[in-house]
């Protein structure tokens, strides 16, 4: 909903685009710091969803309404919704055009749009959702749709894939296949299961740490790795996966690969928003240009990005947001004053690999290093893990990440060093 203040007053000391993870928790904490109606933050949906538990509600274990509440309740106090949606930046002119046409100014700026699920990538896929056996867990209008697959399956190849493209949460289609297993073991139908995972990638996982232990999860579980497999289309009348084989410059080879399939669930190809891909913010690849240390844009310094939106070379997890938030409020805050910015994002991000019903690889990473926070050991699958995954994580969404009190485990991790060396 556009706000009767909105329509009087189009100018924002600061906007923030975007009222998901990111968007939200750097609102919180700039509605602490700003007058009362000077922040302003876009978001058409009304719905916002913890996205990390459609893991569990695609595995029966949680529900998709346990993990949805109402945007209007969640927008910080101080703060003007705009319920719409952006089609175009002007940065030079500190301004965007709103699909309804109307214009908004600001002075500061902070892009959190997320990245866009891209079923249409794949032939076939938004028609074959439609489908019996189709089905993912990135989708909160297919999470539910996956259980429910699960549960009907009774024999045939069950193929679990990951796109040769950017994605949110890379550890998930994994963790859902993990998931399936257990769940077709109880159901005593295992036996006549082939279960698959197709994966672009050279490897298993992409951060080399953890490959042995999801490689020997893998091999516990009777499930077939099928790497360098990009899935490019779907034939639903006689439910065939066709995959390209890539190289190993992750290019397609020309050879291609037909799977039959009782069970497809498809982690799609992930693009930036095309309102940010067609931008002056964007890179070649579409996704934001920002300093990956001060996440402020290369060629705006008035404006800042924060979430999976950016260029970042970070795992797009909403662990990542804790540590993104923590650096732009810092950043954005000096050049509010008229400062440059100092504070340095470490490249954070976590991935709760579930790896059945009960047990989680705790995997936590930069780009150049594991930043695991506690003195255990984490690649090992354990449960204290999966209740944290369960139980602590939805919380600290809920309660610290979108109000903007959690800042990442930094805190908690430096801690638990000083408790190895001892």
């Amino acid at each position: 909903m556009i706000t009767s203040a909105v329509l009087h007053a189009k100018h924002f000391k600061l906007l923030v685009v975007g009222g998901g993870a990111g968007g939200l928790g750097i609102a919180s904490k700039f509605t602490r710091k700003l007058p009362s109606g000077s922040l302003g933050i876009i978001e058409p949906l009304e719905d916002h969803y913890y996205q990390p538990g459609f893991t569990l509600v695609g595995g029966g274990l949680m529900t998709l309404d346990s993990n949805r509440k109402k945007q209007v309740n969640l927008i910080p106090k101080g703060a003007t919704w705009i319920q719409d949606k952006v089609e175009t930046f002007n940065p030079s002119q500190n301004t965007v055009v709103l699909r309804g046409g109307e214009e908004i100014s600001y002075e500061y700026m902070v892009i959190a749009m997320g990245i866009h699920l891209r079923f249409d990538m794949i032939k076939g896929a938004v028609e074959a959702l439609e489908t019996p056996g189709v089905c993912s867990n990135y989708s909160p209008f297919h999470v539910q749709k996956h259980y429910q697959e699960v549960m009907n399956f009774q024999k045939g190849n069950a193929i679990y894939t990951f796109p040769n493209t950017p994605i949110k949460c890379a550890g998930a289609p994994q963790k859902a296949c993990y998931i399936t297993d257990s769940i077709l073991r109880q159901r005593g139908v295992r036996d006549k299961a082939h279960m698959i995972y197709a994966t672009s990638l050279s490897k298993i996982f992409g951060v080399d740490h953890y490959v042995k232990a999801l490689e020997k999860v893998a091999q516990e579980k009777t499930i077939e790795v099928k790497t360098k497999r990009n899935l490019i289309e779907v034939v639903t009348n006689n439910k065939k996966a066709i995959f390209e084989l890539l190289g190993d410059d992750s290019k397609p080879t020309g050879v291609t690969e037909e799977i039959e399939f009782s069970l497809l669930h498809i982690s799609p190809p992930c693009t930036a928003p095309e309102p940010l891909r067609s931008s002056h913010f964007a890179d070649k690849t579409g996704f934001m240009d920002v300093d990956p240390q001060t996440l402020q844009s290369k060629n705006y310094p008035n404006v800042f990005g924060v979430g999976d939106c950016m260029n970042t070379p970070n795992a797009k997890t909403a662990a990542s947001v804790s540590t993104h938030l923590k650096t732009v409020d810092t950043n954005l805050t000096q050049v509010m004053q008229g400062a440059r910015p100092f504070m340095k994002y470490d490249g954070y991000a976590s991935c709760p690999l579930v790896v059945s019903t009960n047990r989680v690889i705790l995997a936590e990473f930069s780009p150049n290093e594991i930043l695991e926070t506690t003195p255990l050991n984490q690649s090992k699958p354990s449960y204290w893990a999966f209740l944290m995954k369960r139980y602590i994580l939805p919380v600290l969404y809920w309660k610290g990440l979108i109000k903007g009190h959690w800042n990442g485990p930094s805190t908690i991790r430096n801690f638990s060093r000083l408790l190895k060396t001892k």
